[in-house]
């Protein structure tokens, strides 16, 4: 039998039983499905351990089991944190004009997308926006400059930017 037959095996005759274990343990279904998902990718990287193994389903759920433990505790710490350093701002512009301006965006590169809101909405210098996407300086300001270009004309053609009633954008093409 081979490694990939053995993981599909495994996979058809093991994974709903693991997960309504792992449900159990987590009381969560998403956190159980994803606990065993990991259980299974770490079963496809070390197949041959797995083979020689004599109940490779109670690995699996040994696995599953340390990957929910390790979610809960990381999601606990991030939990601690977010208490310390308060709840995030708001973003309290909805007006047709921002709704604009994202749906905008949206229709750009993504590079060109990348640097502009790096550099205007997050306020960073080129240096930085360069640094953070991995592209010279250059490249981050010719892309500041197209998508400059790009933007104002999706901007000032009224048929590409549409804000209906409900204040949903649409970008026509």
């Amino acid at each position: 039998m081979s490694d990939d037959d053995l993981i599909s095996g495994l996979y058809a005759s093991c994974f709903r039983r693991l997960v309504v274990q792992l449900y159990a343990v987590t009381g969560d279904l998403n956190e159980a499905q994803e606990a065993v998902q990991e259980a299974f990718i770490k079963a496809l990287a070390a197949p041959r351990r797995l083979a020689g193994l004599e109940n490779p389903e109670s690995w699996l759920r040994r696995v599953a089991v340390n990957e929910a433990r390790s979610r809960y505790r990381r999601r606990r710490v991030y939990d601690r944190l977010l208490r310390r350093i308060g709840p995030p701002p708001a973003v309290a512009d909805h007006s047709p004009e921002h709704l604009a301006l994202l749906a905008a965006l949206r229709g750009l590169p993504e590079g060109q997308r990348q640097a502009l809101a790096l550099h205007y909405l997050v306020d960073l210098p080129v240096d930085e926006v360069a640094a953070t996407l991995g592209v010279s300086a250059g490249t981050v300001k010719s892309r500041l400059s197209r998508g400059r270009q790009a933007l104002a004309a999706l901007l000032a053609d009224p048929d590409t930017t549409h804000v209906s009633q409900s204040g949903r954008t649409n970008v026509r093409s």
